[in-house]
C-alpha cells in the first residue's frame, strides 16, 4: 500500500461538486469547528471566542447558512435586549463515506455532518484481499448513495479510509496466503479507491482513526488529554494532547501495540516478554477458539460472546494484564488524567475488560505517578469506520481539534 499509514492522513487531489465541498477558508473552518465543539452558538459568542469582529462573524455565518452548512435554532428569549439566535451544524449540510479495512471484516458507512450514521454495509472474510475489498467498496458505495437525491450526492465530501499499518506484515497471524497480503504492499490504495468511488480519498491508520472518532464524537470531547487503546484484531491506540490527536515527529506516536509487557504463559506459568499486540488483541481470542475446536470466522460473524465461557475469561485475564502494564508505563512518560479503552467488543465484554484493567492497574507500582481515571470508550466497534468518515470533513470543512479560542463558552 503506497502510503504512510501511521503518519498524518493522506488525502487525494480529486474533487467533485461545487465550491460547497471545496476547501473552506480558514475563518470559515474556524467557525464550523467552534460550532461543532459546542453543539450550538449565537453569532455574538462566535465573535467573542474567535476574536473576529461582529461584522466579520456575521458575514461568515451568512455565507455558511447560504451554503446550507449552518442552521438557525429557536431564539433564546427571556433576557434583556434582542433574543440571541443559536446556530448549529446542518446534519444534511454535508455527508462523508467511511471505509474500514480490517483483517477479518470490512465496513462502509455513510455519515452526516453531525456524526450520525445514515447507513452502513459490512462484510466478513477469512483474510483481506485487494480485489475483493475494491469490489465490496464499489458495490456498497452504490447501495449507500442510491438512496440519496442528486442534491445530497453533491454534498458528499469524500471517502475516508481506516486501514492497519503494514497489512502485509501479518501473514502468519491472519492465516492468509503470502501472495494475498503481499499484494497490498504495492497497491496504490488511494488511487484505486478514488477510481472506484469517484470521490476524494483520505487514508489513516485504523487505530488512529478510532482515537479521532472518540475525540470528535465520543466522551473524549470532554478531556484535553487522554491515552486511547482500541482492542481490535490487533491492539492499537492513540494519544490526545491539548485536545488534538498527537502523531509525533514521524507520525508513529501512539503505537501502543508495540509496547513491551510481561505476560505469564497460562500453560507453563513462565513469564514472557511480549508486545501488547500479542497480549491484548482479538487475535489471541481467535487462537484460543481454534485450540478449542471452534470456528473463529463463524464466531466473529455471529458475535455470540455469551457462548465463549472460560475461553473469554482466560483471554480477558491476559488482555487486562497487558493493558494495565501498558497504562502504567505510558502515564510515567506523560501524566494523562484519563485512559480510554474501546474495541470491537460487545458492550458488556468491554465493561468486564475495563473493570479488570482498573483492578490490575491499581495493583501496579504507581509510586510517583499522577492519579488517572480509566474509562470505557463510547463508540465501540464502529470507532474505526466513524473515524474514517470524519477525515473528509476535516480535509474540507474543519480545523484540527486544537483551535486557539479567545476563551471558553
Amino acid at each position: 500500500m503506497i502510503f504512510d499509514a501511521a503518519a498524518t492522513p493522506q488525502t487525494g487531489e480529486k474533487s467533485r461538486g461545487t465550491n460547497l465541498i471545496g476547501v473552506r477558508a480558514y475563518n470559515e473552518r474556524l467557525v464550523l469547528s467552534l460550532v461543532r465543539r459546542f453543539s450550538n452558538l449565537p453569532k455574538a459568542e462566535i465573535a467573542r471566542l474567535t476574536g473576529l469582529s461582529a461584522q466579520t462573524a456575521s458575514v461568515i455565518v451568512r455565507a455558511l447558512e447560504g451554503d446550507g452548512l449552518l442552521l438557525r435554532m429557536e431564539p433564546n428569549r427571556g433576557r434583556v435586549g434582542q433574543p440571541s439566535v443559536p446556530l448549529r451544524l446542518n446534519p444534511d449540510g454535508a455527508y462523508a463515506v467511511g471505509l474500514h479495512i480490517g483483517r477479518r471484516t470490512a465496513s462502509l458507512m455513510l455519515m452526516d455532518f453531525v456524526g450520525a450514521v445514515r447507513d452502513q454495509v459490512r462484510c466478513s472474510y477469512a483474510y483481506p484481499d485487494v480485489d475483493n475489498i475494491l469490489a465490496f467498496t464499489a458495490k456498497s458505495m452504490a447501495a449507500l448513495t442510491d438512496k440519496l437525491s442528486d442534491t445530497q450526492k453533491e454534498r458528499i465530501a469524500g471517502l475516508g479510509v481506516a486501514v492497519p499499518f503494514e497489512l502485509w506484515s501479518w501473514c502468519a497471524e491472519v492465516g492468509a496466503p503470502h501472495s494475498a497480503l503481499e499484494a497490498w504492499r504495492n497497491c496504490n490504495l488511494l488511487a484505486e479507491l478514488e477510481s472506484v468511488s469517484g470521490l476524494s480519498v483520505s487514508i489513516s491508520n485504523d487505530a488512529t482513526a478510532a482515537c479521532g472518532a472518540e475525540l470528535t464524537f465520543g466522551r473524549g470531547r470532554d478531556f484535553e488529554d487522554f491515552l486511547y487503546f482500541f482492542v481490535g484484531y490487533f491492539a492499537g491506540g492513540g494519544i490526545v494532547l491539548n485536545g488534538e490527536l498527537y502523531s509525533g515527529r514521524q507520525g508513529n506516536a501512539g503505537a501502543l501495540g508495540s509496547m513491551p509487557v510481561v505476560i505469564k504463559d497460562r500453560k507453563t506459568g513462565v513469564a514472557e516478554r511480549r508486545q501488547l499486540i500479542h497480549a491484548a488483541s482479538l487475535y489471541g481470542l481467535e487462537r484460543r477458539l481454534i485450540e478449542a475446536g471452534r470456528d473463529p470466522v463463524a464466531f466473529f460473524r455471529s458475535q455470540a460472546w455469551d457462548s465463549l465461557g472460560p475461553i473469554l475469561d482466560d483471554w480477558l485475564d491476559e488482555a487486562s494484564d497487558g493493558l494495565a502494564q501498558a497504562i502504567a508505563a505510558s502515564v510515567s512518560v506523560i501524566d494523562f488524567g484519563h485512559v480510554i479503552i474501546d474495541g470491537g467488543l460487545a458492550p458488556d465484554v468491554r465493561r468486564r475488560l475495563v473493570d479488570l484493567v482498573r483492578k490490575k492497574a491499581r495493583a501496579q507500582d504507581l509510586q510517583g505517578l499522577s492519579p488517572f481515571e480509566i474509562d470505557e470508550g463510547s463508540i465501540g466497534a464502529n470507532a474505526r469506520t466513524m473515524g474514517a468518515a470524519s477525515l473528509p470533513f476535516f480535509a474540507r470543512f474543519l480545523l484540527n481539534q486544537n483551535v486557539l479560542f479567545k476563551g471558553e463558552a
